[in-house]
């Protein structure tokens, strides 16, 4: 048994005993809690902002060189896509020409496809031999306007495979040229 010393209260032992344990138990909870998190394996990452790339100008285009789209037969105009025209950037973004032809007139519109989230922008017109840039273009359904119709067939067709863009565009215009649907959403 140790006696307490005249210079140390008598309570002195107890009190260093009981810090030594209190330290041991934070220890052996802070090393369990470092353990447990390990065992769980890494901690799903945040998913990061999604930020769409600053918009290339639009591209020249070949009407002679069109990949047509598949609207099906009640349709009354005909779109098509200049492959040398088409990107598919960083940001996950296709860009593209597609022209749409009726016997009297042609229009054509410069545009992207969000396949992750099932959206078109259009960017920009072409009327008069040039580009009229939209003044503010914003991302709208694929699913839910008539406006973008030919924007739902192209995804389907090759620009998407099913929430991802095509793997490159040399993938996207092998698949146009020989259809099928493939974009879910």
């Amino acid at each position: 048994m140790l006696r307490s010393s005249p210079a140390s209260p008598p309570d002195a032992g107890r009190t260093n005993q009981a810090s030594r344990l209190l330290l041991a138990a934070v220890f052996a909870a802070s090393v369990l809690g470092a353990n447990l998190a390990n065992a769980a394996g890494p901690q799903p990452a945040e998913e990061p902002v999604w930020k769409e790339l600053e918009t290339p100008t639009p591209p020249s285009f070949n009407p002679a060189q069109l990949i047509d789209i598949d609207m099906g037969p009640n349709v009354a105009l005909r779109y098509g896509v200049d492959p040398s025209a088409v990107t598919i950037g960083a940001d996950g973004v296709i860009r593209y020409v597609v022209v749409a032809s009726s016997a009297n007139a042609s229009a054509a519109l410069y545009e992207g496809i969000r396949c992750s989230t099932g959206e078109v922008k259009t960017y920009a017109r072409f009327n008069d031999g040039k580009w009229d840039l939209a003044k503010s273009p914003e991302w709208r359904s694929l699913f839910n306007s008539s406006g973008s119709r030919h924007s739902l067939a192209l995804a389907r067709q090759g620009a998407c495979d099913n929430s991802s863009p095509a793997q490159s565009v040399g993938d996207m215009v092998q698949a146009m040229k020989a259809p099928r649907s493939g974009m879910a959403h």
